[in-house]
């Protein structure tokens, strides 16, 4: 099949680096003599049939941008059988031969979703802070939300150190730790607290016994030196985040802590340069599987080299933070206590 006409949108939350893959799949694709339109709001507008051809002209200095020229959202409404319709008519519509969708989970789930109702070829790349798509070392926006954290904790740590405060630091990654870990050892954290090592150590744990333990780790902190602590927790987490564990720590044991919540701070700004890499290389990658007849697939890194994972492996939610790091962070910990 000759591919002429191939339809890409950014879906679910941005990232940085989206516009990067935008720019790499528009500028390889004409080099192709394909032609590319950008649908604008994530699925949304497949929907409402809202969307641009992207000329070398509109992508021509997106690289260095945070965010998406496409604009992104969620898309309830894709969920439905009259999304999925409404989607598909739009794409016979405007003769799309392939669909290119930056994104997480979410946004591939609905590319297997409207690959049952349409025949053209679907690929989806890897694009979220959060780092938890299955089959590829990292997702575009990881490298950059972590640096945003790392800067943002190094000038926390000032002032917690010229008070001697103790700062409880929550990071987003929705269900997954691996901002949280990245972010806690490069900051030299004193105290990691992420699904990892928090949730799964001590199951049997009451949430009030967990609380006691690291109240008792803190004041043994405090009893040996006169110094700031870092405390970095991974969004949902702990019930009530981590306004909500300062207020316990302070009830219970009278410790008096500082919650400081980074949000969305993460997911914006100008990417990185591992980022902006990635973005292009997945974004060329991309165009390449097209023409090469793939589908149903989503365009990874592994090993610094461009591979092919299935959609469906790259939903299933399996790769969790490295073991390596878990245990990194737990050896810092136990040296640490030894010295105290």
């Amino acid at each position: 099949m000759t591919i002429k006409h191939i339809g890409i949108l950014t879906s679910g939350g941005d990232a940085p680096g989206m516009n990067a893959a935008i720019r790499a799949i528009v500028i390889a694709a004409h080099h192709y003599k394909i032609a590319v339109f950008g649908f604008y709001a994530g699925f949304n507008g497949l929907i409402d049939d809202e969307s641009v051809l992207l000329s070398d002209k509109a992508v021509a200095h997106i690289i260095h941008k945070g965010g998406t020229i496409l604009k992104s959202a969620r898309c309830p409404t894709m969920k439905t059988s009259l999304g999925i319709a409404q989607a598909t008519s739009t794409l016979m519509k405007e003769k799309i031969d392939g669909l290119i969708v930056i994104g997480g989970d979410g946004s591939f789930t609905g590319l297997l979703a409207l690959q049952k109702q349409w025949s053209g070829q679907v690929i989806g790349i890897p694009g979220t802070i959060d780092n938890d798509i299955d089959g590829s070392d990292f997702s575009i926006g990881f490298s950059t939300a972590i640096n945003t954290a790392i800067e943002a904790i190094d000038k926390i740590r000032d002032t917690a150190e010229a008070f001697e405060r103790i700062f409880i630091v929550e990071l987003m990654g929705r269900n997954s730790g691996h901002i949280t870990y990245n972010v806690g050892i490069a900051c030299a954290a004193e105290q990691i607290i992420s699904f990892e090592n928090f949730a799964t150590k001590n199951q049997t744990a009451s949430e009030q016994e967990k609380l006691l333990a690291l109240a008792k780790e803190i004041k043994l902190a405090q009893a040996n030196r006169h110094a700031s602590y870092i405390i970095v927790l991974a969004e949902n987490l702990w019930q009530g985040g981590a306004t909500a564990l300062a207020q316990q720590l302070q009830t219970l044991a009278n410790i008096d802590c500082t919650a400081c919540i980074l949000g969305h701070i993460q997911r914006g700004g100008s990417p990185v340069a591992k980022d902006r890499i990635l973005a292009t290389k997945l974004g060329v990658g991309a165009v390449q599987a097209m023409i090469a007849g793939k589908s149903n697939i989503m365009i990874a890194e592994q090993n610094n080299a461009v591979a092919h994972v299935a959609l469906q492996t790259a939903i299933m939610h399996q790769q969790g933070v490295s073991n390596n790091l878990v245990q990194a962070q737990e050896n810092i910990l136990a040296l640490t206590a030894q010295r105290l």
